[in-house]
């Protein structure tokens, strides 16, 4: 849905597929968006695949207005330089390491505006293993997206112990302008808050699964058909919140015990190389590989159904 612009200015640095997500979130909501990449093929390809994703949107009713016109606010540039003058917010989106952010956010640094937000969209990286040297390092921080972002409104707002606190309440404020549900680290770990808890998720799925206690297609199941449909409207706290008539203290008097004997037997995964083998070989038996690009396209469309529905119950219920 478009938000209110501010005649915001932002710039995006990287076409790739987080790039192009950003841009798309960013422009659907009334900004003007400046799209750089140091490959012209990127830019050149990116378009069409802009436009494919917005068309897509419009099919949803997630958008009020045509594609051309949210295409018409993406603006492919040349140059770092002019994809950064005048901007109130950098997203950065290269390749995930340290000596290319380092690199780019020394650049970045040296010639963006002195007001203008610079934001990572790394996964793993701590903002400050990248910008302690740099001058302008108190406006530096990691803007954490979910894949696409477009689509998964999450951002999380990962400062430096350096980074000011006006620059990560401007952030914060430019990210749900633009429609999105940002929240704030309140210091630094490495993978954020939504990969460490997806990781957790993820070892146990793989102990599950190494250890013979189900399969890969029932456990998928355990969280699309179960604990995924809670979990798409509230979080854990507000789950077991609920769980027990009392709220939280009574559901940890009744499950508590249980759950910590669970925990203390629970092993870090080694991702096997042959567990791993198997998995694969159970995903391809339920999709060949050459369509997987056409399964994604379909994960994307059931995420905007989804969207969809939310919005049309929260307007709902105020």
């Amino acid at each position: 849905m478009k938000q209110t612009p501010r005649n915001e200015t932002i710039a995006i640095v990287g076409a790739g597929l987080i790039g192009r997500a950003w841009a798309i979130v960013f422009a659907r909501a009334g900004c003007q968006v400046r799209l750089y990449d140091t490959a012209p093929e990127a830019l050149a390809a990116c378009q069409p695949l802009l436009l494919e994703n917005i068309s897509d949107l419009a099919q949803h009713g997630l958008i009020d207005e045509s594609p051309a016109e949210v295409l018409a606010r993406i603006t492919p540039v040349p140059t770092l330089a002019e994809a950064v003058a005048g901007t109130v917010l950098v997203q950065e989106n290269i390749r995930e390491t340290l000596e290319a952010k380092r690199a780019i956010f020394a650049e970045l640094d040296q010639l963006a505006e002195p007001g203008t937000i610079l934001a990572s969209s790394t996964s793993w990286l701590m903002a400050s293993e990248f910008s302690e040297e740099l001058p302008g390092r108190h406006r530096i921080l990691v803007g954490h997206p979910v894949n696409p972002p477009y689509l998964v409104p999450l951002v999380e707002i990962a400062p430096a112990p350096w980074t000011s606190a006006e620059s990560v309440q401007r952030a914060h404020d430019i990210y749900s302008r633009a429609g999105q549900t940002p929240v704030l680290l309140k210091k630094e770990i490495t993978g954020f808050l939504l990969n460490r808890i997806q990781g957790a998720v993820l070892n146990e799925a793989l102990n599950l699964y190494a250890d013979g206690y189900a399969s890969v297609q029932d456990l998928d199941k355990v969280l699309k058909d179960g604990l995924g449909l809670r979990w798409s409207f509230m979080g854990p706290f507000e789950t077991i919140d609920l769980n027990a008539p009392e709220g939280v203290i009574d559901y940890a008097q009744r499950y508590g015990p249980t759950y910590r004997s669970v925990a203390q037997a629970q092993l870090p995964n080694e991702w096997d190389p042959a567990v791993l083998a198997r998995v694969e070989a159970e995903r391809r038996a339920e999709l060949a590989a050459p369509q997987l690009a056409e399964r994604a396209r379909w994960r994307d469309n059931r995420l905007m159904a989804l969207v969809a529905h939310k919005r049309r119950q929260a307007g709902n219920e105020s």
